[in-house]
């Protein structure tokens, strides 16, 4: 019975541990990052095109049909 009450209180601790480093991070402006997410998706479209014609490439030299 006492290592249930030890293990409740160390998975409390944790949580509240992860708890205060969330709200430190969102405090401290962590989350407010307004710039880059329209820029990263230009930069995805590119490099999703890249490997999508590279694997066509791939298959049209190893003959493959899909």
């Amino acid at each position: 019975m006492s290592v249930i009450v030890v293990l409740l209180i160390a998975s409390i601790s944790v949580a509240a541990l992860f708890l205060v480093a969330f709200l430190w991070s969102v405090k401290s402006g962590q989350y407010k990052d307004e710039a880059s997410p329209p820029i990263r998706i230009l930069f995805n479209d590119a490099t999703i095109n890249e490997n999508s014609n590279s694997e066509n490439n791939n298959d049209k030299q190893n003959n493959i049909k899909p």
